[in-house]
């Protein structure tokens, strides 16, 4: 069967005309008219079938109303025999009507302001760069809103080229999601995307402008595809720029300002990399001669010190010495160098703010987005509001009826939505504490296991049962976090449409807030129980606390618990990172394969550039969405717990440049071409980043203060060490406290005799022959206060640099201020000369109105060339 439908689809090629166009055209069969779009749909025999076909017949004869110009491919004519496609058309006065109606911004004269000249630094960074032609596609022009009405004014060499692809299909999908297909139960019911739902269509999307591996042959225009895929989407490329006007060009501006975004990121990284593989190094360098290690490690000293249990009943005694290499490892992460970074981590994230809105202030005036007023396109009510209304009511602005939902409608949703999340979040907690349990039942186990085989005995030595638990219970939450983020993005996308909300825009505002939320905490809460709360609420050796009265609270490790919290972060960091990429770059590629397997054909050689777009993977309005929400979460990663892990923007760094490349050549091989949608900024995750960096700075003070060791090692160098020549010496004595062996109930002490009659636990606590004994001593008290003034002093140091880099640092660059002031006043002078040549040719030139208007004209111009 495959081999006759392969050869039956030969032969319906064989039969087409000769004059018919290559397989790659773009056109119209009478190869002139550009396809803009493509519907495509499949009939079938369900009851149903009518319906659809009706609502098919009357929408695409509303888009003939609108002026779209239609034509449908025969399904006899496709690959499966089976779809139908309708190509879609605009003509100049479509375009020029709606490029007025979206205040599209068209050029009116080049620009007479000279680009950026080169630096020193700039030539050193030449192999970096892309050739000019790729880098900067089009001259610069002086740009105004069209007005169909002033065609004259506008540079039209050829209105076949003068609308981009991208704004005629942006042009296109507007009036497709606004065209009425039918009136059913009395409500007016309109938008491609409500066909699309209901598959009255199978798919709408703008074609790719030619194949990836090779240039397009005329009369087809260049092939920007192409382009891109030959000086982006490569791996080979992974250290050269991005072509940013020509990813705007072609995909528009919101696609585009997500890869500024995440480009500027990652340059940005690779200052906070270098810093973090610097502390890690001397981490590296010291940690043999540390002397916390030596002490641990040293036969006469942490072998001599015997310590209690660390479960009940199960667990025996054991000696300091068996965790030398964990104190070695802890060292990596937990020394001098740990407060630096985190002060440096804390100035980094300023920076790269302020710096950021600069690059995006350049954005907007390259891009022609600085009188941008948050797009129509997102302030636009959707047409699910739209047709869920029942009620009108007058716009304050606009003076316009308008559809209007009371709030009392809405009610029940929001509180559905709300309960929701509290519930899903209240799940990633209740994980969380089943991972805990875990933990606490898997420890004594592994405990027991190692201490009784005698095979484990060389093993022991580097895979602690503290060690193999953290390892195995971060393996554990990191695959829960996966599992609750795939059922939770399902979830939260029909919430929040079952809220209805008014515009895109609030669409988005209100699954962004709910995603983040539940991403906060799915990833996030695991690093800070281990970070805040783990080890901090123990007791002592026989008054333990208890988790619901049966498992015994976990203890860090001697060496503190900030290698635990290392451990976690770089399993879920990591992890998250090559599932991710995996993901993104597999997923397309096998769902691809799979539709050309089924096909028997090698697709992308045989048959229409319609057909060949209509099997890529759709990429949907929330797919960017996602991309962003894995920008931000990694983001927290590197900036909440970056104190405990240097590497974390080493391996951000390294992902970012893969992620640049997967994303780049899965938007132009895998998936069709985008809806083009204009953005001036990355929205409310500016202010998601901003929060982040403002909490970042309490979160590392705090893991410097209470989860590493530097503070309780400073208040013994300053205030209890008696060794002038070696300050630190006695220091791990000194930090673990004295329990009477007699003083443990019956139930949790080990069952065999032992010939000794302390253990030592880490606290401070007074000694057993002290009045006061198992209460606390002086010295937790000392240490108690170092922390916080370390919190303190830290919090305030930092936001005081912070306040002050953000004053200093402008928004709008000046240069860029200075190029608006005078793009503006060419702007006005241009409308002006253009207006006074009309009034001209109308009145003549001796005309008593000419003059009167011409002086009134030059008054105008002359207060704009003040104001600026």
């Amino acid at each position: 069967m495959p081999a006759k439908r392969y050869n039956l689809f030969l032969r319906r090629r064989l039969m087409f005309p000769k004059h018919q166009q290559s397989k790659d055209s773009i056109f119209f069969r009478d190869g002139i008219r550009q396809i803009d779009f493509v519907l495509s749909y499949v009939d079938d025999i369900r009851k149903d079938s009518e319906i659809k076909a009706e609502r098919r017949r009357e929408f695409e004869a509303n888009l003939r109303k609108t002026g779209l110009e239609l034509e449908t491919e025969d399904k006899r004519d496709s690959e499966d025999g089976r779809t139908y496609f309708v190509k879609i058309h605009a003509p100049w006065e479509v375009l020029v009507t709606y490029a007025e109606v979206l205040g599209i911004k068209m050029p009116i004269q080049e620009s007479d302001i000279p680009r950026t000249e080169h630096t020193p630094l700039s030539y050193m960074l030449g192999p970096l760069k892309l050739p000019e032609h790729v880098k900067y596609p089009q001259p610069e022009y002086f740009t105004a809103q069209f007005n169909r009405h002033r065609q004259e004014l506008f540079l039209i060499d050829d209105p076949s080229t003068f609308f981009p692809s991208s704004s005629r299909n942006r042009i296109v999908y507007y009036i497709l999601s606004r065209c009425p297909f039918a009136v059913e139960d009395g409500k007016k019911k309109f938008g491609i995307e409500r066909l699309l739902n209901s598959n009255t269509y199978s798919s709408a999307y703008p074609l790719h402008d030619g194949q990836y591996w090779k240039p397009s042959e005329p009369p087809n225009p260049v092939n920007e595809r192409y382009i891109l895929h030959q000086n982006w989407a490569r791996f080979s490329y992974f250290y050269k720029e991005q072509p940013f006007d020509l990813i705007r060009n072609y995909f528009g501006e919101k696609i585009a300002i997500y890869f500024v975004f995440l480009g500027f990121y990652t340059e940005m990284l690779f200052f906070a990399a270098v810093v973090g593989l610097a502390c890690f190094i001397y981490g590296l360098l010291s940690m043999e001669r540390n002397r916390s290690s030596v002490e641990t490690c040293d036969p006469d000293i942490g072998g001599q010190m015997i310590m209690c249990p660390l479960c009940d009943s199960v667990c025996d005694y054991w000696r300091l010495n068996s965790t030398c290499l964990a104190s070695k490892l802890s060292h990596l992460f937990d020394n001098e160098s740990t407060v630096f970074f985190a002060v440096f981590m804390g100035i980094w994230v300023t920076l790269f703010l302020e710096f950021w809105k600069q690059r995006q202030a350049r954005l907007e005036y390259e891009w022609d987005m600085v009188d941008f007023e948050e797009e129509q396109q997102q302030l636009q009510l959707r047409p699910e509001f739209e047709a869920m209304c029942k009620q009108r009511k007058m716009n304050p602005v606009t003076k316009e009826m308008e559809p209007y939902m009371p709030l009392c409608a809405r009610i029940p949703w929001y509180f559905c939505s709300g309960v929701t999340v509290v519930l899903w979040m209240a799940l990633v907690i209740s994980s969380m504490v089943a991972v805990i349990v875990y933990r606490l039942s898997v420890f004594a186990t592994f405990a027991s296991f190692m201490e009784k085989d005698s095979s484990l005995k060389q093993v022991k030595s580097f895979l602690t049962p503290h060690i193999a638990t953290s390892i195995t219970g971060s393996c554990l939450n990191f695959i829960v976090i996966l599992i609750l983020n795939f059922f939770y993005e399902k979830i939260s996308a029909w919430i929040t449409k079952m809220e209805i909300p008014r515009t895109y825009q609030e669409y988005e505002s209100s699954l962004t807030l709910k995603m983040f939320l539940f991403q906060f905490v799915n990833y996030y809460s695991s690093c800070f129980y281990v970070a805040f709360f783990k080890g901090k609420l123990v007791g002592y050796p026989g008054k333990y606390t208890y988790l619901f009265d049966v498992w015994r609270s976990e203890e860090c490790d001697p060496g503190g618990c900030l290698i635990e919290l290392t451990t976690q972060m770089a399993i879920i960091t990591i992890g998250k990172q090559i599932f991710g990429n995996l993901k993104e770059a597999v997923y397309p590629l096998v769902l691809n394969w799979w539709k050309r397997r089924k096909a028997r054909t090698n697709s992308e050689k045989l048959y229409s550039r319609w057909e060949q777009d209509h099997d890529l993977e759709y990429f949907g309005p929330l797919e960017l969405f996602y991309e962003y929400l894995e920008t931000v979460t990694q983001f927290g990663f590197v900036t909440l717990f970056v104190a405990s892990f240097p590497l974390a923007p080493l391996f951000a760094l390294i992902n970012n440049i893969v992620e640049i490349r997967v994303d780049a050549w899965k938007l132009t091989t895998q998936y069709r071409r985008t809806i083009a949608s204009k953005a001036h900024s990355i929205g409310v995750w500016q202010d998601i980043l901003y929060g982040m960096a403002v909490l970042s700075v309490a979160t590392n003070a705090f893991i410097v203060a209470f989860t590493s060791d530097m503070i309780p090692r400073l208040v013994y160098f300053y205030a209890y060490s008696t060794n002038a020549k070696y300050p630190m010496k006695g220091y791990v004595n000194n930090s673990l406290s004295v329990f009477l062996i007699a003083d443990f109930p019956n139930a949790i002490v080990p069952p065999e005799k032992v010939d000794f009659t302390t253990c030592r636990y880490r606290d401070y606590r007074h000694p057993p022959d002290h009045e006061k004994k198992y209460y606390h001593n002086m010295q937790f008290w000392h240490v108690l206060a170092g922390r916080m003034t370390f919190i303190i002093v830290i919090e305030h140091i930092v936001f005081l640099v912070k306040f002050l880099l953000a004053w200093m640092i402008p928004d709008v660059p000046k240069d860029v201020a200075d190029r608006i002031k005078r793009e503006k006043l060419m702007t006005i002078k241009i409308l002006h000369d253009f207006e006074l040549k009309k009034l001209k040719e109308n009145l003549g030139l001796n005309s008593k109105e000419f003059s009167q208007h011409f002086m009134i004209e030059e008054s105008k111009v002359n207060l704009a060339r003040s104001t600026t």
